[in-house]
């Protein structure tokens, strides 16, 4: 094969914007990464991110789930901020958590994808090549919590009427933001109210509705098609 031939069928590097608050691991990400991917930026925080996703424009943004700044919602934050460069940039979650709610809430947002830190330099290389493609992509485990949350079919649960009138018209908005994925903060701000009264909301509304946690009540909102 010449060279004209390998520049012909080498893939193009798709430009990526990495967003991280550890310096050591954004450049880590950056010498891991192989040639088909392009750093064109790094951020650490909500507010940087989103200013340099509008400055830059990459094809991609990997982004971590948990960052400082903004109004407390971290990844997801910066993915709905970001909504008006789709579908010019994607958005790919990398972070070390594997925990249900934080994957539910930065796909809600936008992303594409969710990917653990525990992949590969290559693996991680071939996975921005294809969320910029438009392809969505999972590490194995997490794909259950998608599914679970957002699928539809034979398994979803006709809404009781009974189930909703348990709850206040507050109780009902409250119960909403929260099984999207919003933190406490960002419900607050959205609705006028405080963070306290938001923590009293979630925990009558779980309570009404028999449910444990966060992440039960997003599945049960998603079952009912109440989103």
């Amino acid at each position: 094969m010449t060279a004209d031939q390998d520049a012909t069928t080498a893939p193009t590097p798709v430009d990526v914007l990495i967003v991280d608050d550890h310096l050591m691991f954004r450049a880590g990400v950056r010498a891991s990464l192989d040639a088909r991917v392009n750093v064109v930026g790094e951020a650490a925080d909500v507010d940087s991110a989103v200013e340099a996703a509008h400055a830059l424009r990459p094809a991609v943004v990997l982004l971590d789930v948990h960052l400082p700044g903004g109004l407390g919602g971290g990844g997801a934050e910066v993915a709905r901020r970001c909504a008006d460069l789709a579908p010019t940039t994607r958005f790919l979650a990398l972070s070390v958590s594997d925990a249900a709610e934080d994957v539910v809430a930065v796909i809600r947002a936008g992303a594409r994808g969710y990917v653990t830190k525990a992949i590969t330099g290559p693996e991680l290389s071939g996975a921005v090549q294809r969320v910029a493609a438009g392809d969505a992509v999972f590490s194995p485990r997490l794909a259950g919590f998608v599914l679970d949350a957002f699928g539809t079919g034979m398994g979803d649960v006709a809404i009781a009427d009974d189930e909703l009138d348990r709850l206040s018209a507050r109780e009902q908005e409250v119960m909403r933001l929260i099984a999207r994925g919003y933190t406490y903060r960002e419900v607050a701000s959205k609705l006028f109210i405080s963070v306290k009264t938001v923590e009293t909301h979630v925990s009558a509304v779980l309570r009404k509705l028999q449910l444990s946690s966060r992440h039960e009540l997003t599945r049960w909102a998603a079952a009912r098609r109440i989103l």
